[in-house]
């Protein structure tokens, strides 16, 4: 964790140092452990430190190479040191005295605009070129490291954070209404688009060169749909798995600090954390040293018990090689401390469990680390693999798709008709409407003789009803104008709104839906690259600079997320357990209690608590005085409407609670920020 920044004018206007200077010291919070600037002319980088790797001690930055001619600043850990270091033969030195930015200055001095092809790791830098004139800027596969930046005609800005580039006149503080109607209406799919006009986010495994021609952006590496790895057992696949996982996590282990591992019980949190136990043991016991014990935060809860996972913490815990630090998620609600939190955040966020890393956060840098590892987003990375279900059901293999459907009943206690009903029901008519009728007729005698319902049912409602409709709107488009301006938006947001900025068209745009993924790998790949991911790693990397940390996600390793996108759906989802080939892998690492566990923790109890009671004199003053600020934006009918049920009816529902929390986080953002529509 450190913060970059940079401007290039690019009609030779020279750059001010001061302007510089102070860009970097609005990101003192990113790096307490030095600060500099390089400037030539019209080209200027700057750099703030947070020291974390051992080899970052020796770490000076903006690095200028040894001709003068390439000068970098970076916000960067690279993993794939060795490879680098051999393939780039820097052999003149010991292997910890070459620093990560130095890596990547010669990985583009040999590879030139190629060079993040050959990188792994979460990073984020810009190399000023002198001999092509050019700014070179990249980051990282899945967005782990923030890149933000404005240009117009003349001008170049970027920098870790938003606030940085408001800083300089050039930069204009507009508003930009298209993001606020994203965000009312649940949007994150543009991977660009912030909430200030002309400012804009490098996208996760982009890079980019900036010159007098203009901007050119290039997707340098994307994940591939269609790869599938084929080896030989259960036993292969957990192996290899192990194999990947573990290094994923040794990587992010290299620190010359302590380090602190958030430990919630679900299984992503504790995979990681009795990996990285293990690995620090062993090295430990490599080089003859007393055992290092490995600290963790985990959340508990006294209050709302149904959100508190201790029996699967100290499970974890009970196999010793722990420092256990613990916080109280139910002393806090979500609008508490808002005023320190919109120090850091520059944008109104959706996420409804800010507080969580929030107060992780804050305990963390109270105990002195530096590092914190995380489980965020194991669910996506290694993938349950519930479409497994759909695509048997799709193919019309109801035999074992109703024995998926029956396993996850039973491990995780719903009941089976529901299962099917989400997961496959849906497709016995997509099998009549492409006339498969053997393998409908199969799935119909199936259903009722394990369900119950009747096969006159199943043939008039998911067979006769769907092909006559498909026939009707197939007559219906040809002889009538379809009108594609139906109103598809969310109701909070105001009609009037939405249609200045066509908000309607967007979501179609954006929109993915429409297409049914056709087996469980495009299930697999349509969540890893969906919008939503460098969002929260956005917000998370936020959150933890503020407290003057590095967050570390060894699940958005790319090597890790290659090979679980590979994997054939048998090892996502098997004998109804999902992610069942990190389950298998993991076999004597984690506790069985832990391992073959049935689902996680609901936290909304919590939030729902922390939001109408334990927060409730905030939100009612937001409802009474600072909802003004969007008037503009939402249906006010609509949004009081909803917050007089969540504060009045004893059942809150989702359609209720979730608008009133996006408009009132909307607004206390535009009180916080001073901004006006």
């Amino acid at each position: 964790m450190s913060g970059i920044v940079g401007i290039h004018y690019l009609n030779e206007r020279p750059v001010e140092r001061e302007n510089l200077t102070k860009m970097v010291d609005i990101l003192a919070h990113r790096g307490p452990d030095g600060a500099d600037i390089w400037v030539d002319g019209c080209v200027g980088l700057g750099h703030r430190m947070l020291w974390t790797t051992p080899e970052s001690l020796l770490e000076k930055l903006p690095l200028v190479n040894q001709r003068g001619d390439l000068v970098i600043t970076a916000d960067a850990r690279i993993d794939n040191r060795d490879e680098l270091i051999a393939a780039l033969q820097i052999n003149n030195r010991p292997v910890n005295k070459i620093v990560d930015s130095e890596l990547i200055l010669a990985a583009y001095d040999k590879w030139g605009e190629d060079c993040p092809q050959h990188l792994l790791g979460d990073f984020a830098f810009a190399i000023w070129d002198e001999r092509k004139q050019i700014l070179f800027c990249a980051r990282d596969h899945f967005g782990v490291k923030p890149f933000y930046y404005y240009s117009s005609k003349n001008t170049f800005v970027f920098g870790s954070e938003i606030k940085a580039l408001l800083f300089l006149p050039e930069v204009p503080r507009r508003l930009n209404e298209v993001r606020i109607a994203d965000y009312l209406n649940l949007m994150l799919e543009d991977e660009a688009i912030t909430s200030y006009q002309g400012i804009v986010r490098l996208p996760p495994a982009h890079s980019m060169v900036v010159n007098l021609q203009g901007i050119k952006t290039s997707c340098y590496w994307w994940l591939d749909p269609n790869r599938e790895i084929k080896l030989d057992s259960d036993a292969a696949y957990a192996e290899e798995f192990r194999k990947i996982f573990t290094e994923a996590v040794r990587c992010r282990l290299r620190s010359a600090f302590p380090i602190v591992s958030q430990l919630s019980g679900g299984l992503d949190s504790s995979s990681v954390t009795c990996v990285a136990r293990d690995i620090l043991s062993e090295k430990d016991k490599q080089n003859n040293q007393k055992k290092t014990k490995l600290h963790t935060i985990s959340t508990i809860f006294d209050n709302i018990k149904e959100c508190d996972e201790r029996p699967f913490i100290n499970a974890v815990l009970e196999q010793g090689g722990f420092i256990p630090h613990y916080i109280h998620g139910d002393k806090v609600g979500p609008l508490s401390s808002l005023e320190d939190v919109f120090q850091y955040e520059d944008e109104g966020f959706l996420g409804a469990s800010h507080f969580y890393p929030w107060i992780a956060n804050r305990s963390a840098n109270e105990l002195g680390m530096r590092i914190v590892l995380d489980g965020l987003d194991g669910d996506t990375t290694v993938c349950h693999g519930t479409y497994r279900i759909t695509e048997l059901a799709r193919q019309g293999d109801w035999k074992t798709c109703i024995s998926e459907v029956q396993a996850s009943s039973k491990h995780f206690r719903v009941k089976a008709y529901s299962v099917f009903r989400n997961y496959a029901l849906p497709y016995l008519k997509e099998l009549a409407t492409n006339f498969r009728w053997i393998a409908f007729f199969q799935g119909v005698h199936l259903i009722h003789q394990h369900f119950g319902i009747s096969r006159k049912n199943l043939l008039l409602n998911h067979g006769i009803k769907p092909c006559l409709k498909q026939i009707k709107q197939f007559w219906q488009s040809k002889s009538e104008k379809i009108s594609n301006e139906s109103t598809s938006h969310n109701p909070l947001v105001r009609s009037d709104f939405a249609k200045n900025i066509g908000l309607d068209k967007r979501i179609q745009k954006l929109d993915t839906s429409s297409h049914k993924p056709l087996n469980t790998r495009e299930k697999h790949w349509a969540s890893l690259t969906h919008g939503i991911s460098p969002y929260v790693l956005e917000r998370m990397d936020l959150c933890a600079a503020n407290f003057h940390l590095e967050v570390r996600h060894p699940f958005m390793d790319k090597r890790l997320i290659e090979f679980c996108l590979a994997l054939p759906a048998e090892q996502k989802l098997s004998n109804g357990f999902g992610r069942i080939v990190m389950r298998r892998a993991l076999s004597g690492i984690l506790p069985e209690k832990v391992q073959w566990r049935e689902g996680k923790a609901d936290l909304s109890p919590n939030f729902d608590d922390g939001f109408l009671n334990r927060d409730r004199q905030i939100l009612d003053d937001v409802m009474s005085n600072q909802i003004k600020y969007l008037e503009k934006y939402i249906d006010s009918d609509f949004l009081q409407s909803a917050y007089q049920r969540i504060i009045s009816e004893e059942v809150v529902r989702d359609e209720d609670i979730t608008p009133a929390w996006q408009a009132v986080m909307l607004a206390l953002w535009f009180h916080y920020k001073q901004l006006t529509p």
